[in-house]
């Protein structure tokens, strides 16, 4: 069953390879902070907190990524109170979030009309967890009023949107904020590598329908749908260390996704959006 899940995962002729599709207004805005070397001087949250300006080697990586770093994350509390806002880039290095630096998060999970789950290898060129399987999209709202808005996690979902459609090439009319679905909330850390890692308060956003996929080379190695036993055997092989999991991802299965998975047409049930569920 394994070999016919990864002939799936590999990405075919009709998904979209060579150079990165055309980014959004705000993600060109991004990367031409990228290009110039833009760097926020580090915004302090409350008690006076900086992050860090720490020198790191960005030449060996990859450079459609290193421009994304320049991206505006939003700074949190570990209550999810706005703070302030910094660059992915500070966002992500270790030696901040040894230091409490956290920001807000989602993580996507799509299911089609046959109730199977898309997944995603990210790919080989970016900055954190490369390689790794994880679900659908894993990514951050941005520090502007439109994904800041918080009534009903609406700037979230906006966010969800955008980057459904920068990662995997999901068209957004297809996927309206009012259908994707805000579940409850994750907290967690785990580094990548010696310099790179996570610490989010991450958003757990479902949505449930058939969905045009052209994905971006540069964001998305392979791709396929999964059944609840395929995506078993992708744990077990996670676990025997023949492939490598997303933390994130993995501290959802182990918790969370496969209860969620068997309620899909009950999922009210599990709606939270008081509790902040610490891992």
């Amino acid at each position: 069953m394994w070999r016919a899940v990864a002939r799936a995962l590999a990405i075919g002729p009709a998904a979209r390879r060579g150079g990165p599709r055309g980014r959004g207004p705000g993600e060109e805005r991004a990367a031409e902070r990228g290009r110039r070397g833009a760097v926020s001087p580090g915004v302090a949250g409350r008690g006076g907190r900086a992050a860090s300006m720490r020198e790191v080697n960005l030449d060996e990586l990859d450079a459609q990524q290193v421009q994304l770093l320049a991206e505006m994350c939003i700074l949190i509390d570990e209550h999810d109170r706005r703070i302030g806002a910094e660059t992915k880039r500070n966002c992500h290095l270790n030696e901040n979030i040894d230091r409490g630096l956290l920001h807000r998060a989602f993580s996507v999970f799509l299911f089609n009309t046959e109730n199977k789950l898309l997944l995603q290898q990210r790919s080989d060129a970016k900055i954190t967890f490369p390689g790794c399987f994880t679900n659908t999209c894993c990514s951050h709202p941005l520090s502007n009023p439109q994904e800041l808005e918080e009534s009903d996690a609406i700037g979230v979902r906006r966010a969800a949107q955008r980057r459904l459609e920068a990662e995997l090439g999901i068209p957004m009319e297809e996927v309206p904020p009012e259908e994707i679905n805000y579940l409850t909330r994750i907290h967690y850390k785990a580094q990548s590598d010696g310099i790179w890692g996570e610490h989010e308060i991450d958003y757990i956003l479902f949505v449930r329908k058939n969905v045009t996929l052209n994905p971006d080379p540069n964001e998305i190695k392979s791709y396929c749908y999964v059944t609840k036993e395929e995506l078993k055997e992708l744990l077990e092989k996670a676990a025997r260390g023949e492939i490598k999991i997303t933390p994130w991802f993995q501290i959802i299965a182990d918790a969370f996704l496969f209860k969620w998975w068997d309620n899909l047409n009950h999922l009210n049930q599990f709606v939270d959006h008081e509790k902040i569920h610490r891992m």
